[in-house]
């Protein structure tokens, strides 16, 4: 008598249990993962090849301190907002005149924006930021 034997299976590995496991790790990851956002960047601020500054005498600078005191063509002003500085830009300036904005390097942002404020208050459009040359 002879047998018929039975040929041995291929091994068959089911592959549905392992993508269940990898889909419950990866949403565990994904909910316990926290994002970090930087909160500082590493900024190097260009510097300009200035001309010597011309003296013109419809242009209005104005100095901002790195405490955060302005300076209208020289002369201190007592108050802080815009509304102080804009009667101040309204004494030296007419429709014409530039405004040269020089700011401190350590002066803050909301200064600098106060000033163009006072600037925008006062109908200056021409705008400008004195600038360190590179040389120095």
């Amino acid at each position: 008598m002879k047998f018929r034997t039975r040929r041995p299976e291929d091994p068959e590995v089911n592959l549905i249990p392992f993508i269940d496991v990898l889909l419950v790790i990866l949403i565990f990851l994904m909910l316990t993962t926290t994002y970090s956002k930087f909160t500082e960047l590493q900024l190097t601020l260009p510097t300009a090849d200035a001309d010597a500054a011309k003296d013109r005498p419809h242009d209005v600078t104005i100095a901002i301190s790195a405490d955060g005191r302005y300076m209208v063509n020289q002369q201190p002003i007592e108050g802080r907002g815009a509304a102080a500085l804009a009667q101040a830009i309204r004494a030296v300036a007419d429709k014409d005149s530039t405004v040269i904005i020089s700011a401190d390097a350590q002066a803050t942002q909301q200064t600098v924006i106060t000033a163009l404020e006072a600037a925008r208050r006062e109908g200056l459009v021409h705008i400008t930021f004195a600038a360190q040359s590179g040389d120095e």
